[in-house]
């Protein structure tokens, strides 16, 4: 009798621990029972928990083992065993065995049946299997589906998207009477949303039920989420909160993302209101992942110190929390502090990185263009080969070495992605189309295509992208044409695509195509607006332009940066600063970009005044720019402040070859070559390339400097030294320097054997030359051939004319008068202007208006006086010793 009770009392030990979850112990227990006492009766009840606990625990090994011992036992025919080890099976994945046992098996009971529908229904590979054995028990006239058969079917037709099939179901649970069941009426909700049908069918499925959850609730507003609904997922959010059921973790996690898509003051206040109500219910504010999805929101509005406050906060944390406000951080542009992350999350050696983390570790790299954080992050990847064969990976890969300019590295990392998908072909055409890479381009482009894939709106973008680099109007028509045969200009991503097209238009030439396709369009978003101006600035269609921003009734910085840059180009100086201003009026606060289309205002205006407080709100901002900064510095070299210009180059932290180019530029227009050729050489021992561009300002400062062999030195090397052929802009760089060093024969042959056609810039500069040497008879030649080239430039008539005038041919100075006569050319005013005292002063030769005319033209009389008188240079000693 005592030992009957003891017996009893360990049985209920052993079920109290597999029913609160302690599984480990219970089978510890159970083993420790059998080795201590050999008189233990092996009764049905222990093996039906203890094979709970092994399928709790995924231990198939000692479950089979189970198996032998039930079989030797004759327990196999008790119906609670079989069922406790059908379900081990099931659980523990081991569904050959599942099966087989099923087999064997009485099949009159729905709960044998579910328990393998539910252990089929958790692999894919199976879904095919559990539609067949669903079809079988509809069939079968021993037993009927009931609510969890339909809550477990209904899920796998859902992740086939095979609402048909759905349909029938949903049929056979309204014949059945369970239709207005929570269980059931939950999956339907779900299984219509995930196809796509949550407007009508999921909502209708919702309504039905009888009697309603918090699931219920929480799968319908994600049904509308996922389906872009967002107003309708958040109206019924409020609805919830008026009724009986409270929102729980899972609803938290579904509505901060729909908050997130409202205007960033609606979508604040809404946060900060759940921000608060999970401040009132700890239990739910200190779960992980509603913890997650709030720095996640905050992150998505912009608001990083308060994403950075709740994870700070955070009581524990999983490798989800690290990616969100990674992934936060590389979304909001701190990509620095992406990194800095990234490294502390190693530090901590608490979780191992896994491919999200890594997706958006190599975005921000690929932004800072890192290649030396990135090359170790692929050193790791290539050392964990579930990594090594993770597709999103492999292609973030090819992003990052492709946006480092890096293009050999990604093709190569293109050709080891084992499984490549429709991604990964649109990573490696992006990075051809950036290289402008016509064959290689061309030729993934059509191996893609024989692969099967079908290019989708990205694919789409990034043939624009190359059509735009390689200039071909043509191109962009066929990628125009195959849209509209493909349809792809119908769906969600038409504005994006139409803009893109109007914008590749617009760059190849072809303003008439741009134009017709946005007058023809009957939907068009600020994008389309942005991209119409942009073509019409491009092309110098201002008056267009305007005519389009005036028509906008919402404008974005952008357009305003468009309209700022189309009059500064125009040379509409003050149009340029009153729109300027009034940007600033309507609460827009100016870029770096807004500022860049400023400067060419100050340097045309020659006003230091207005470059320095440029200037100064750049500083303000914090804007870390190096395209800014090489603005700035050549616009300061072009405004006379070359010490301001050498001042910012030398803080800037980080030199590239703009801001080098800018300041050798500044250098040569000061005629200041011997400094100019320094600040080369030290650009090259940095390691920096040079380019055409930087190669033309440094010709140019040695013909302003009169340094001829250093220049000839240069060009010289062009070919051995930096792998280029010359430019007509370097030809005319050299011809320059030559002529102004007086070797005019030499720079004429060099002209004369030139592998390119010579253009007006280069026979102009020796013209020039001809007339300071008096080279009247080469002038003449050189005339001729500048005459062919530019025939309505008036500034070579009065060259030629001058130097006939210098050689007293009056007879030649006449004809070519005559000839200016003829062609009606007539020479403009003179024009120069001062900044004094924050305001300039404009003089043009022959005005004789200028409110201070009386004193300029005495002081000037005085000048001139002075500088006829003679220099007294003993008189000037003796005074400056007596000083």
């Amino acid at each position: 009798m005592l030992q009957r009770d003891a017996e009893h009392k360990w049985i209920s030990t052993l079920n109290d621990c597999t029913k609160y979850g302690s599984h480990s112990e219970a089978l510890s227990l159970f083993i420790q029972k059998l080795r201590c006492s050999s008189s233990f009766g092996l009764h049905h009840q222990v093996f039906a928990a203890v094979l709970k606990s092994c399928a709790a625990l995924r231990t198939t090994g000692l479950g089979r083992a189970f198996h032998g011992c039930i079989l030797k036992l004759g327990h196999i025919y008790c119906h609670s065993v079989s069922k406790s080890l059908l379900n081990m099976y099931a659980k523990s994945g081991a569904l050959p065995d599942c099966q087989k046992l099923f087999r064997q098996m009485p099949t009159n009971d729905p709960v044998v049946w579910n328990i393998v529908f539910s252990g089929l229904s958790g692999y894919r590979e199976y879904d095919d299997q559990v539609l067949h054995l669903f079809n079988s028990m509809r069939v079968s006239n021993e037993v009927k589906p009931n609510l969890v058969t339909f809550a477990i079917a209904l899920p796998v037709y859902a992740r086939l998207g095979d609402i048909d099939s759905g349909k029938i179901l949903h049929s056979h649970a309204i014949k059945s009477g369970l239709v207005a069941h929570t269980l059931v009426g939950n999956a339907l909700i779900t299984m219509y949303a995930k196809c796509g049908l949550v407007k009508q069918d999921a909502f209708a499925a919702f309504c039905g039920i009888y009697d309603k959850d918090v699931v219920s609730w929480n799968a319908i507003i994600a049904g509308f989420s996922e389906n872009n609904l967002l107003d309708d997922a958040f109206r019924l959010f409020r609805e919830m909160l008026k009724g009986p059921i409270a929102p729980n973790d899972s609803t938290i996690v579904n509505i901060l993302p729909v908050c997130s898509s409202f205007t960033k003051n609606v979508a604040c206040y809404l946060g900060k209101e759940i921000h608060c109500f999970l401040l009132r219910r700890t239990e739910m504010g200190g779960d992980v992942s509603v913890c997650n999805a709030l720095a996640s929101f905050y992150l998505r509005v912009g608001h990083i110190d308060k994403a950075e406050s709740v994870f700070q906060k955070m009581e524990s944390r999983d490798l989800v929390s690290w990616n969100a406000i990674i992934a936060g951080y590389v979304a909001n542009g701190y990509w620095l502090r992406a990194l800095d992350l990234f490294q502390e999350l190693l530090s901590a050696r608490m979780f191992e990185p896994n491919s999200a983390t890594l997706v958006s570790v190599l975005s921000a790299c690929a932004h800072l263009k890192n290649l030396q954080v990135g090359k170790v992050i692929h050193g790791y990847i290539l050392r964990h080969s579930s990594l090594y064969a993770n597709t999103p990976v492999s292609n973030a890969l090819v992003s990052f070495y492709a946006k480092c300019n890096d293009i050999g590295a990604a093709y190569q990392t293109f050709l080891m992605i084992p499984w490549r998908d429709l991604v990964s072909w649109n990573s490696i055409l992006d990075a051809f189309a950036e290289c402008a890479s016509d064959a290689q381009f061309q030729g993934h482009l059509n191996c893609m295509l024989g692969e099967g894939f079908r290019p989708d709106f990205i694919t789409i973008l990034a043939i624009i992208r190359f059509c735009i680099h390689v200039s071909s109007p043509v191109k962009v028509k066929e990628i125009h044409s195959y849209c509209l045969k493909a349809a792809m200009l119908l769906g969600d991503n038409e504005p994006t695509v139409v803009n893109a097209i109007i914008d590749a238009y617009a760059k190849c030439g072809k303003i008439g195509y741009a134009s017709r396709i946005f007058q023809n369009l009957s939907r068009k978003n600020l994008v389309t607006f942005n991209s119409m101006i942009s073509g019409y600035v491009i092309s110098g269609s201002y008056d267009d332009a305007f005519m389009i921003f005036n028509e906008m009734t919402i404008r974005d910085l952008t357009s305003w940066n468009l309209m700022v840059q189309a009059c500064a180009e125009n040379d509409c100086h003050r149009q340029a600063l009153s729109l300027f201003h009034e940007l600033q009026a309507q609460r827009m606060r100016p870029n770096a970009m807004t500022v860049m289309s400023i400067l060419p205002v100050c340097a045309e205006m020659a006003s230091v005044y207005l470059l320095r407080q440029c200037h100064g709100y750049a500083i303000r901002a914090c804007y870390q720019d190096a395209r800014l900064t090489g603005a700035l510095i050549d616009v300061y070299a072009k405004c006379g402040s070359i010490r301001s210009a050498h001042k910012l180059f030398h803080l800037a932290p980080v030199k590239d070859l703009v801001m080098f180019t800018s300041m050798i530029g500044g250098y040569a227009m000061h005629g200041m070559g011997r400094e100019a050729l320094c600040l080369f050489s030290c650009m090259l021992e940095l390691g920096l390339k040079p380019d055409h561009v930087i190669i033309t300002a440094i010709l140019s400062s040695c013909s302003h400097a009169g340094l001829v062999n250093e220049g000839l030195k240069i060009f010289d090397s062009l070919e051995t030294a930096y792998g280029m052929k010359p430019s007509i802009e370097q030809y005319s760089c050299i011809v320059d320097l030559l002529a102004r060093g007086g070797r005019i024969n030499d720079a004429y042959s060099l002209v004369a054997g030139m592998s390119v056609e010579a253009n007006a810039n280069v026979w102009g500069a020796l013209l020039g030359a001809c007339r300071t040497h008096h080279e009247v008879g080469l002038g003449c030649v050189v005339a001729d051939h500048l005459f062919q080239v530019e025939a309505s430039n008036v500034g070579n008539y009065v060259v030629i004319s001058n130097l006939y005038a210098a050689d007293a041919r009056w007879d030649s100075v006449m004809e070519v008068r005559k000839l200016m006569r003829t062609r009606d050319l007539k020479k403009s005013a003179g024009c120069s202007w001062i900044e004094v005292e924050k305001r300039n002063s404009v003089f043009i030769a022959g005005d004789c208006f200028h409110p201070k005319r009386e004193i300029i033209y005495s002081t000037i009389s005085t000048l001139d006086q002075q500088m006829k008188e003679p220099f007294l240079f003993d008189e000037i000693n003796m005074f400056m010793y007596s000083i």
